[in-house]
């Protein structure tokens, strides 16, 4: 993935992992699959948004290395451990991350899984949450910091037209395509994601970051 860019994107899949632990606050699988000590990372995405190329590290036993249909975004396989050591590799010589709700579920939980495994994190990834300079949430900025209702990704996609994760049929369930043994799938639903937060924020940065420059890229 060239670096050529000071942005990335960055986007994650995760899936509860059972059982779930009293003491945890997380009643339902639908809620621990959110939940850091409920949950693990099954895939961990990250694209330039200028040069459109990327990385994905993903949960395969057994897989092979490889890459999307253009070639742009590389396809890696591995264990939790191997996608959030590769990742805090890739994503520290860019300044800032572009996530869509980075800041209350995203980074949070790559953080703590990252430290759960022994993982020192090689960032900060929630710097002042008040400006788009090092992380753009957007989420914060489509809602001008909690100013409007919040949206899923999804709706915001269709609102400005771009292609929503998954298509127009929907994201598949996380756990489906585990049990089915359908790992690829879920590589290619992270490069959905992270292409679909790239459009996102290329018009956010085209439309609506500020006029006074600071939040610019």
């Amino acid at each position: 993935m060239t670096e050529s860019s000071s942005e990335v994107v960055l986007a994650v899949e995760t899936l509860a992992s059972l059982p779930v632990f009293p003491g945890t606050g997380e009643a339902d699988t639908a809620a621990a699959g959110l939940a850091p000590l409920t949950a693990r990372l099954v895939a961990v995405a990250l694209l330039n948004p200028r040069t459109g190329r990327g990385r994905i590290w993903y949960e395969h036993p057994g897989g092979h290395p490889g890459a999307t249909a253009d070639g742009a975004i590389e396809l890696l396989p591995g264990t939790e451990a191997a996608q959030i050591a590769g990742f805090w590799r890739a994503v520290v010589p860019f300044r800032r991350i572009i996530t869509f709700n980075g800041r209350f579920f995203l980074c949070p939980f790559i953080m703590l899984r990252s430290a759960l495994l022994g993982i020192p994190p090689a960032r900060n990834l929630l710097p002042y949450r008040f400006s788009a300079i090092e992380h753009c949430d957007l989420l914060d900025q489509l809602t001008f910091y909690g100013a409007t209702r919040r949206c899923t990704l999804e709706a915001y996609c269709r609102g400005f037209g771009i292609p929503p994760p998954g298509g127009e049929g929907g994201r598949p369930e996380i756990s489906s395509l585990v049990e089915a043994g359908r790992y690829r799938e879920i590589a290619e639903l992270a490069a959905d994601t992270v292409r679909a937060i790239a459009g996102l924020y290329g018009l956010w940065a085209r439309l609506l970051a500020s006029p006074r420059g600071q939040d610019r890229p």
